[in-house]
């Protein structure tokens, strides 16, 4: 009498988990770069710049 034999999954779980991890990162690099479509990196450079222009104008000057 022969055992029935079980079928092997295992490759079918490494591509799925390989799979997976390929779309996982495919999804955040898009989302990667989103941020600077909202203009506040233009924003928060001219916070600093005005900043800057502000301590050089009070000669607050940082030595390293």
């Amino acid at each position: 009498m022969a055992e029935a034999q079980e079928k092997d999954t295992f490759w079918l779980w490494i591509g799925a988990l390989i799979l997976g991890t390929v779309i996982g990162v495919f999804l955040l690099k898009g989302r990667e770069t989103e941020h600077l479509e909202s203009k506040a990196v233009g924003q928060s450079e001219a916070q600093v710049q005005a900043a800057e222009q502000r301590r050089k104008a009070a000669k607050n000057v940082f030595v390293e």
